[in-house]
């Protein structure tokens, strides 16, 4: 039996990043606005705190801060012809659950995308001309661009208390920063972190071949900093456990520090964890989804939630399930290219090489999410793609995020994986060793895509969301383009002797880890033919529902993607207190 609660203004489904900012800035509009977490209730004070947060095994291991795959999981397959399976661990990727989302456990590495990227096809096509991108590349332009999207960067920086150096201020290059990024109108809130040894050798290098290193944006702040809500962040210790944990001094910014201590206080929030959307109730004809269907998983009860306006800003996974199981949208069909829901999914990819400075006592231990030194000369299009037979680039970076014990012992090849010299080895090359990394975009594939499996069902009942992917051409010649560039760098390392990158990338595997950063499925742009929301992330197919985050993106760029999704949030946030609101009837196209 399902039991149906009064009607509220606004739902929103999901607490991560997306879900923070739209239900705040709903609430401070004056809308009574409920909130829908699947997983647990999680305060900074009362979830990571000393010592119980500094537990490797328990966070980094064992996933405590991710989803349970026994309850919800999504199956692979490489191609259409293939029967998909479930993964019963996440590895390559591990989303988040719980308050908080994965912006409780993020690194914090905070970048804004390049203008390119959020006008990609046009940009292509006006420099390399209309047939240089191949017919299976599906990538498309955004529906907003970079200057447009500004301001909004700007304010999500603010919130987060970005540490960083400005390359391109108000169209002024300034050495040190990244020159290559779209003019910003002001500086970062807070100066870099500190540079280790790792990212000075790795600056040196870069600057002997000629390369513009700056420092990494971060939001792990490098100084207490008191927010626009009002929230203070601590300064960071360099504890070397911020991916996959909470922050124990509240340097590192995510939802739980950020919004959700003003948002929880507000009596215009209700916030409801453990619940566990189950569909939308949509109505067609009218183009209206009128509630929310969801399971207390504490209980086992069901409840309907009628709502005036629904926000669905869940994870990638989740936004296109959830539009999948209620019917909004046209599935995609990779065979005609016709439809839209599911299509578009990207990933990343990624080179390394690991540098061993017998000389130097790097002290890896200490260290941030994204305290890192970086160069982006082969990212985007900042490089002549002419011959070269792919499109896209990567940010390269050495990265000290801190080497805990478990996860992180490196030693040269040739190395046994036990014994007597393996534990000499590791002793020895610990502290004297860093990596050097590519993070490389992901362009969208035509048989790139998510849909329902047809065998495998999660713990209500729903169909799991099935992935059809895996690395194309494209994603090959980037990929090796990039570890071409990060052997040299390596290479011009004062004293280092390198371990070559591994071999060509080969297929999409889900075990070792990669990153969190999955996009697409529910693509933003201005035409409902070939995608799912329009500019403003308004459903062409339901005018009350409005979805976020990262499943809007028609492709992955190289950078982490949620320096954009918060900025997404507050643009379409504008667009629903500025505009929607007055006319609920109609779509927002101003």
């Amino acid at each position: 039996m399902v039991t149906r609660l009064p009607e509220v203004d606004a739902v929103v489904i999901g607490m991560g990043w997306t879900g923070s900012i739209i239900a705040r800035e709903l609430t401070r509009a004056g809308l009574q606005v409920v909130g829908l977490e699947r997983g647990p209730r999680r305060t900074p004070e009362e979830d990571f705190t000393l010592p119980g947060i500094r537990d490797e095994l328990k966070y980094a291991v064992r996933q405590e801060l991710f989803q349970d795959p026994q309850t919800e999981t999504v199956s692979l397959r490489h191609a259409s012809s293939e029967t998909a399976l479930p993964m019963r661990r996440f590895g390559a990727f591990l989303p988040g659950s719980g308050v908080g989302g994965a912006g409780a456990h993020w690194n914090g590495m905070h970048w804004r995308y390049a203008p390119i990227d959020l006008e990609l096809r046009s940009r292509l096509t006006e420099r390399y001309g209309r047939n240089a991108i191949p017919d299976e590349m599906t990538i498309a332009d955004f529906g907003v661009s970079y200057d447009e999207l500004e301001p909004y960067y700007d304010r999500f920086e603010k919130l987060c208390g970005v540490s960083g150096k400005a390359g391109n201020l108000r169209g002024r290059k300034i050495a040190g920063g990244n020159i290559f990024e779209g003019a910003r109108r002001n500086e970062f809130p807070n100066r870099p972190l500190q540079q280790t040894l790792a990212g000075e050798l790795f600056a040196a290098a870069a600057e002997r071949l000629g390369f513009h290193p700056f420092p990494m944006p971060a939001s792990n702040a490098s100084a207490p900093y008191v927010n626009p809500e009002g929230l203070r962040l601590g300064a960071c210790v360099y504890c070397g456990h911020c991916e996959r944990f909470g922050c124990e001094v509240n340097a590192k910014a995510s939802p739980n520090t950020t919004v959700l201590p003003v948002l929880n206080a507000d009596a215009r929030f209700n916030l409801r964890d453990h619940a566990y959307v189950r569909d939308l109730v949509y109505d067609r004809p009218a183009r209206k989804v009128s509630a929310v269907r969801y399971v207390d998983t504490r209980s086992g009860r069901e409840y309907e939630q009628p709502a005036g306006l629904v926000i669905l800003g869940a994870y990638v996974f989740s936004n296109t399930l959830l539009m999948r199981v209620s019917g909004i949208g046209e599935p995609y069909d990779p065979q005609t290219g016709r439809g839209v829901v599911g299509k578009n999914y990207c990933y990343q990819v990624g080179a390394g090489v690991q540098v061993f400075v017998e000389d130097k006592a790097l002290n890896p231990f200490m260290g941030a999410g994204a305290l890192a030194t970086a160069i982006d000369d082969f990212n985007g299009d900042n490089f002549d793609h002419g011959g070269l037979g792919f499109f896209g680039g990567a940010v390269i970076s050495a990265t000290t995020g801190g080497a805990r014990p478990i996860l992180s012992r490196p030693v040269p090849p040739g190395t046994p994986r036990w014994g007597a010299e393996w534990k000499r080895a590791t002793a020895k090359w610990y502290g004297r060793s860093f990596s050097i990394g590519a993070s490389g975009a992901s362009y969208a594939h035509r048989e790139n895509y998510l849909d329902l499996d047809p065998n495998y069902r999660d713990a209500l009942g729903r169909p799991l969301v099935r992935m059809t992917y895996n690395f194309r051409e494209n994603d090959r010649r980037l990929a090796a383009h990039g570890a071409e560039v990060v052997e040299r760098i390596a290479k011009a390392v004062d004293g280092g002797v390198v371990a070559r990158s591994r071999g060509p990338l080969g297929d999409f595997h889900a075990t070792p880890y990669q990153s969190t950063h999955n996009t697409g499925g529910t693509i933003m742009g201005r035409d409902p033919k070939t995608s799912v929301v329009n500019r403003y992330l308004q459903a062409w197919d339901a005018d009350n529902l409005f979805v976020l985050g990262a499943s809007v993106f028609p492709q992955n760029a190289s950078y982490n993607p949620t320096g954009t999704v918060g900025a997404l949030a507050y643009w379409a946030a504008d667009a629903i207190v500025g505009r929607y609101l007055k006319r609920p009837e109609a779509l927002v196209q101003a």
